[in-house]
């Protein structure tokens, strides 16, 4: 099972890139807004990491820290706008694993994410997606169909693997945008190319019948 992060951040904007960069690298992901939402969440589904910004409503980062403390090791990373020596010192004081200062590279976020999971003991992504045959390497970006390796561009893997985790679900081409191409103002067609690229690729591996498209809505990986 793909590592669960629970991305605590008020700023909407802030937290939809860092889910995209975060989905698009194999992690799942759950959103809270405030404080006390990030502690329910915590207590109901214990992520494996939390990405806690500072100043949030109801409760702020230090009081969630806190409590994550008093509750088990957690790892946590602060991400926040202070840069002040005494705000990182308070922050590891506390049990901080890491500390992030905004403005921030979403790609070193998640980095940093992926060594603290590294020094927990706790893998990084999902390791290995299968649809029948078809076999997804998230830590190596390497795919193969019956062991026949499949040769993908990074954007043809990140497609792929996105779909990969939910086989059947019908996925829109804003969505396979926004999770493999974040920030990007690619348009439409550009997700076709990709796509029809990548079936063919598939075909050549013997992976007949994937991807197809849904009139009006988009594609799936498999019926």
């Amino acid at each position: 099972m793909a590592a669960l992060v629970l991305i605590a951040e008020d700023d909407q904007e802030i937290s939809a890139i860092l889910d995209a960069y975060l989905v698009r690298e194999g992690f799942r992901t759950v959103q809270a807004r405030d404080g006390r939402t990030a502690l329910e969440l915590h207590l109901a589904l214990k992520p494996d990491l939390v990405l806690l910004d500072v100043t949030m409503p109801r409760l702020d980062g230090w009081e969630v820290l806190a409590e994550l403390r008093r509750r088990g090791t957690t790892p946590a990373i602060m991400i926040t706008a202070l840069d002040q020596d005494i705000d990182r010192l308070q922050g590891l004081r506390i049990g901080a694993d890491d500390y992030v200062v905004k403005p921030f590279n979403p790609i070193e976020v998640v980095a940093r994410a992926k060594a603290v999971l590294r020094r927990s003991g706790l893998a990084s992504a999902a390791g290995v997606l299968r649809v029948g045959g078809l076999a997804i390497d998230l830590d190596a970006y390497r795919a193969s169909f019956d062991e026949v390796p499949v040769p993908l561009t990074l954007t043809e893997f990140r497609i792929l693997a996105h779909m990969a985790r939910n086989p059947t679900r019908v996925f829109t081409r804003d969505e396979l945008l926004d999770a493999c191409l974040p920030g990007s103002d690619a348009l439409d067609r550009t997700v076709d190319s990709h796509l029809s690229k990548l079936r063919r690729k598939l075909e050549q591996a013997g992976a007949l019948g994937l991807l197809p498209g849904v009139r009006g809505v988009g594609y799936r990986l498999s019926a």
